[in-house]
């Protein structure tokens, strides 16, 4: 027997609507760092890497931390299908006006625009998506599938800008910074316009504020009541998993600095005469997001069909957790292979393992948090625990760099072979409570017997 797996149009059309987001985001992010640090001259602001570090290390934490407020308004006021397109007008500003800007208030000004408009659509989106399906045994592939639109997002982003900028914008000796800002501007606009045609594909979904339900054509209680004392138990289940998740993405972002530094030192990046940037380790990543998405989609929709059914969630972010901390092993191997030897340089083969482990455990452990949001919250939080799952890369993003700076005292061997072992250690103990985690998310009381 063949099992289905079909999914509704209006997946699609957020899908894309992430893509399109995505792939303007991560062209600004990209965008601000060499705009502010240009020279005048060349048609940068001329400010140091210093302000223009910290300005975009705000787009990426505020980013982070607005849809924690969207989400609550789609909860309470406002149904989330609407916040989506106001969202992607605010963005779409925000990047025009970094267009024009010739002083650090106005980047920040554009900084604060796209945060207030990314909290109004990114938890949003990812919301109306979970509450299309309603087998929610089919979340965990549909999750994994929009996060490979994410990656296809992401990867055109890093990757084609940077060429428009040099090559098609760019004039005589100014580069291409603002016509690449007026770029991203225009994906917005063409987001909004594909995401106001798309709605009629949502059904009733997103209308309401999910207070009256994540699928708003049955029968629920709208009266915003205290938390149960089982939707306790289950909040406390997505909160616990955010912590986990703090540890993933504190070490994820850390592998960037690893690999950047290690590489750049100790690291032979030539390929048959051709010297390999070490800024495509970002689109081997995008790629192989890309490429898994559908293959671990597939996986969990067939072993949730399955007679031993699918790997709890837990157990999949503990192989996530695990495959990071094999991610790291292989720069201790590359440092074994140097011998001790301060001019020796490790093979590039090791950087591309670390890049397709890390990959691996991103697309086990990221993906999944928006399923087990959509499938576990009370609707009257559900799209503020959405904004917690984000949050946890808030987090994650403004303690990397203080971690880096504590690691780096340290000899390469030393901190390579103890960040796995506090990663190897995390996925143990999700394993090891993984039926107590499970029965937090049971939709009765224990009785005294089952409890003991």
């Amino acid at each position: 027997m063949v099992v289905k797996n079909k999914r509704p149009f209006g997946f699609y059309v957020c899908c894309v609507a992430f893509m399109l987001e995505r792939m303007a985001y991560y062209s600004a992010k990209y965008l601000i760092f060499v705009f502010v640090a240009a020279t005048v001259v060349t048609g940068g602001l001329g400010l140091t890497k210093v302000e223009a570090a910290l300005i975009q290390s705000n787009l990426v934490a505020f980013t982070y931390l607005a849809p924690i407020v969207g989400g609550y308004i789609s909860d309470r006021y406002i149904g989330a299908r609407y916040c989506i397109p106001v969202g992607l007008a605010l963005m779409g500003a925000g990047y025009f006006l970094g267009g024009s800007a010739t002083t650090v208030t106005t980047m920040n000004l554009m900084v604060t625009l796209v945060a207030i408009g990314t909290g109004l659509f990114k938890g949003n989106v990812s919301a109306i998506n979970g509450s299309l399906f309603d087998d929610e045994n089919q979340l965990d592939s549909a999750f994994s599938v929009q996060y490979s639109f994410v990656n296809i997002g992401s990867f055109i982003g890093t990757t084609f800008v940077g060429i428009l900028v040099a090559t098609t914008f760019a004039h005589g000796g100014v580069q291409g910074f603002r016509p690449a800002f007026q770029l991203c501007g225009i994906i917005c606009a063409i987001d909004a316009l594909w995401f106001l045609f798309g709605m009629k594909f949502l059904g009733e979904v997103g209308k309401k504020p999910f207070k009256a339900g994540k699928h708003v054509e049955k029968k629920v209680e709208t009266e915003v009541k205290p938390l149960t004392k089982v939707e306790k138990r289950k909040v406390f289940a997505i909160v616990l998993v955010s912590l986990f998740s703090v540890v993933f993405w504190v070490f994820w972002y850390l592998t960037y600095l690893a690999v950047y530094d290690y590489g750049g030192q100790f690291v032979n990046m030539n390929v048959g005469g051709f010297a390999v940037p070490l800024s495509w380790f970002d689109s081997l990543n995008a790629l192989v997001c890309i490429a898994l998405g559908p293959v671990l989609a597939a996986l969990w929709f067939k072993m949730s069909k399955g007679p031993k059914g699918d790997l709890s969630l837990f157990k999949k972010l503990a192989l996530g957790l695990g495959f990071l901390g094999l991610s790291f092993l292989m720069l201790v191997f590359a440092e074994l292979s140097r011998g001790g030897v301060a001019t020796a340089k490790a093979n590039i083969i090791w950087i591309v393992a670390f890049g397709i482990l890390l990959s691996i455990g991103e697309m086990l452990f990221s993906p999944l948090g928006n399923s087990f949001v959509t499938k576990y919250a009370p609707n009257k939080i559900y799209s503020v625990l959405m904004g917690v799952w984000i949050l946890a890369s808030f987090i994650a993003g403004k303690s990397y760099g203080y971690l880096y700076e504590f690691a780096s005292k340290f000899p390469i061997m030393q901190a390579y072979v103890v960040i796995p072992i506090i990663l190897f250690v995390s996925a143990v103990l999700l394993f090891f409570f993984d039926k107590r985690l499970v029965g937090l998310l049971e939709d009765k009381e224990p009785t005294k017997a089952e409890a003991v």
